[in-house]
């Protein structure tokens, strides 16, 4: 097969260079080869400027892409291979030429393909429908080099829009139509001055619909509102009259309350022993048993009230809150005229099926670098999403990873390192706190307790332990906003084993010693995150976190009059305060799903007090699958400093009190679910206190953007809707350190430079 490929690939691209490649040898006479759009223009009076949503959706009505058209960039790669496979190959009725040439031929787009002549009608068309009656409309061929190539040029003579003149709503003689003209005038649109617009008055009668809807009209729609235009009465203008569809049914034009509401749960499987019959606040609960569900948090999730007014607000709201709850895997809401009742009531059954309660989770991860260390990661979680009855997770999560030293400086045997954790979870969804804490009603707010345990080993240094145990409270503050606080957090870190190599290195580096040493930590943590879809091409999430380390303890013992070190259980605690801040813009770039998303972060550490060192596990780090991308984890900083070529330190002594990253990644669809991306990373560590062990390290501004690492690459991903496969190659342009070579690019070669991080999810 691949003998027969290079037999008949190589002799036609041999011909494709010498004869000059064409392609237009088989069009006939009377065509012409389509190569795209010249320029589409618009001819408009001098005070009048063409809205770019109009000028959008008239090139997206002429928008046919020629042969050999790259949609992404939306320009002609310069090698037609598919089209000359038409014009210069022989199409043999079978073989394998045959199926090479159905796999390589291109048909060509035609000018008649295009059919210009409608398209200048389907502009016409959208013209007439924003306001510019009386718009003419052209096309002209403009002529390639090649006389049987051809582009399109569309003129458009605008002319001037059509306003409003006059806006006439409904007369005020029933409780309908004053609610029309209520909601209408409350809309920027319904004014005289405005450009009459199709889609603007589609949207204005679907808003009415739907306010409608809300406030007891169930079976009101859009269609049943009519408009009136006029545009003699007043040359050059609309004259606008509102009106109701005639003969409407009764059902349609009087409001509905809400009637009985009726809850039915049935279990996962299908079958059960029977049902029991609930009262709840609103109605009835039929569940199917043995089934485990609170009946406090369906009254707290249902908003019906019987004799309230009927809304659909109500549906979309309930449906949403028993959703969040993570108990259910099928929710279904239908409203029932009430045929029994004199009364005009709307009867609610709310149809919901539990959900299994047990769920498993993994994650993979990995990352490499050709100079440095490999490994991968992997973390097993299993969740029961109800294991009391009100929505309530216990959560058990098992993490694991190792790493490798690869090249010259990698130091007995293959197996270099590994970490091992596990952390259990029991988590409420409602908040037992105080009730002054302000939340959002109906919204899901947590606490979580939690009980952790990680080792850490680096089989030629240490072998490290850390335990900790907290509480924390997740809450929705309001539509935008979100908080988490811990009130209370103490973790425990312990050297469980050191070596000879480890402990002459610590001897010489007080200052990263201090860091390593056992010792507890109790925290206190607070974060706020804010997230605004300004408009739908562009989201700010901003998050900020607040954390302080051993302060009441410090004030305990100091009111009790103790000055040297204090200690808890026997034990020294750290005391230190630390700040991190992150903003992330997503900005979308076209009308597909393209997006230049831009992010900046910085953290501040420092200890005080009781502590004169950060601990290691608090402190920053720079690199890896979610940093610069184009270095791994822990192997920038702090600042230009760098640890020899033969120190085993770099393993941990990379980190550093403050940090700051920049990135900028464009986003963008390939095919299907494969997306790909392009980014540029900036970032690194310092240090706030001078360590004359890891020179370079200090923060300053003179020497601020020099020990900032720079990076690029590209990425593919793979994007299954709830998962995520992301794949990045990192290449280094900058590194902060003293690499042998001088100027800005100073990386030792190319692939010296080169890192591949393999991880689930966005990198932010």
């Amino acid at each position: 097969m691949f003998n027969k490929l290079i037999r008949y690939i190589v002799p036609s691209l041999l011909t494709f260079i010498v004869i000059g490649c064409s392609t237009t040898r088989r069009i006939p006479d009377d065509e012409l080869l389509y190569i795209g759009i010249d320029k589409i223009n618009y001819i408009a009076p001098d005070s009048i400027k063409v809205p770019v949503g109009l000028k959008t959706n008239v090139e997206e009505s002429v928008d046919v892409p020629p042969n050999n058209y790259w949609a992404l960039f939306k320009w002609r790669y310069p090698f037609p291979l598919g089209l000359w496979v038409y014009n210069n190959w022989p199409n043999p009725e079978k073989g394998f030429r045959h199926w090479l040439y159905e796999k390589l031929v291109a048909e060509p787009v035609l000018v008649s393909d295009v059919r210009p002549e409608v398209r200048v009608q389907m502009i016409k068309q959208i013209m007439d429908n924003n306001g510019y009656f009386g718009s003419s409309v052209g096309y002209e061929l403009v002529h390639a080099k090649n006389p049987k190539k051809a582009k399109i040029q569309y003129d458009i003579h605008t002319g001037h829009p059509y306003r409003f003149h006059n806006i006439e709503l409904l007369a005020d003689t029933t409780r309908l139509n004053h609610l029309i003209d209520s909601i209408a005038r409350k809309l920027p649109y319904m004014e005289p001055g405005n450009i009459y617009s199709v889609d603007s008055l589609t949207y204005t009668r679907n808003r009415i619909a739907n306010a409608l809807r809300n406030k007891g009209y169930y079976y009101f729609k859009p269609e049943f509102i009519e408009y009136l235009a006029d545009s003699i009465a007043n040359p050059g203008s609309i004259d606008l009259r509102l009106v109701l569809g005639a003969n409407l049914p009764k059902s349609v034009i009087e409001p509905y309350r809400t009637g009985k509401v009726t809850v039915v749960v049935n279990r996962n499987s299908g079958h059960g022993a029977g049902w029991d019959t609930i009262p709840l606040s609103m109605g009835e609960l039929y569940k199917q048993v043995p089934s485990r569900l609170r009946v406090k948090m369906i009254d707290e999730n249902v908003t019906f009230k019987p004799g309230r007014v009927f809304s659909v607000r109500d549906m979309d709201r309930t449906q949403s809150y028993l959703a969040q709850m993570g108990v259910f895997s099928n929710i279904n809401i239908e409203a029932m005229r009430d045929t029994t009742s004199k009364d005009r009531l709307l009867d609610v059954l709310i149809t919901t099926t539990l959900e299994k309660p047990l769920e498993g989770s993994i994650e993979v991860n990995a990352s490499s670098k050709s100079n440095s260390y490999l490994g991968p990661g992997v973390t097993l979680g299993m969740t029961n999403k109800n294991i009391f009855g009100g929505g309530e997770q216990l959560a058990v999560q098992l993490t694991g990873s190792y790493e490798w030293q690869t090249g010259k400086n990698a130091k007995g045997g293959i197996f270099n390192s590994y970490e091992f954790g596990i952390t259990t979870s029991l988590a409420f969804p409602r908040l037992l706190a105080p009730r002054f804490i302000p939340r959002r009603r109906h919204q899901m707010n947590w606490t979580r307790f939690t009980l952790n345990a990680d080792l850490l080993n680096r089989p030629h240094y240490f072998k490290m332990s850390q335990f900790n145990i907290g509480m924390n409270y997740d809450w929705v503050i309001s539509r935008r906003a979100t908080a988490s606080y811990t009130p209370f957090k103490l973790t425990y870190t312990k050297l469980m084993h050191t070596t000879e190599e480890f402990d002459s290195i610590m001897a010489a580096n007080p200052a990263v010693a201090q860091s390593f040493m056992s010792q507890f930590i109790p925290q206190m943590q607070f974060t706020y995150n804010y997230e605004r879809n300004i408009d739908r091409n562009n989201i700010i999430n901003w998050s900020l976190t607040a954390q302080e380390a051993g302060n009441i303890f410090w004030a305990i013992y100091e009111a009790c009059g103790v000055k040297k070190e204090k200690k808890l259980f026997g034990t020294p605690f750290s005391q230190f305060v630390k700040g991190q801040t992150q903003i992330v813009w997503n900005r979308r770039i076209t009308d597909g799903d393209s997006w230049i998303v831009t992010r900046v972060a910085a953290g501040a550490a420092h200890a005080y007090g009781n502590s004169s060192t950060v601990p290691y596990a608090e402190q920053f780090y720079c690199g890896g699958a979610n940093s610069v991308r184009a270095f791994t984890v822990r192997s920038l900083g702090p600042g230009s400093y760098h640890a020899p070529g033969d120190s085993p330190t770099d393993y941990f002594d990379q980190t550093g009190t403050f940090k700051f990253e920049a990135n900028v990644e464009y986003r963008f669809p390939i095919y299907s679910i494969l997306h790909g991306a392009l980014f540029v990373d900036s970032g690194n560590v310092w240090l706030l206190k001078a360590d004359p062990q890891r020179p370079g390290g200090l923060l300053q501004a003179k020497t601020f953007l020099r020990d900032l690492a720079l990076g690029t690459g590209l990425g593919l991903r793979l994007d299954f809707g709830m998962l995520i496969v992301r794949g990045d190659l990192g290449i280094g342009i900058h590194a902060p350190y003293d690499t042998g070579k001088r100027g800005y690019y100073n990386m030792k070669s190319f692939g010296n430079s080169l890192a591949f991080h393999l991880a689930i999810g966005y990198p932010f």
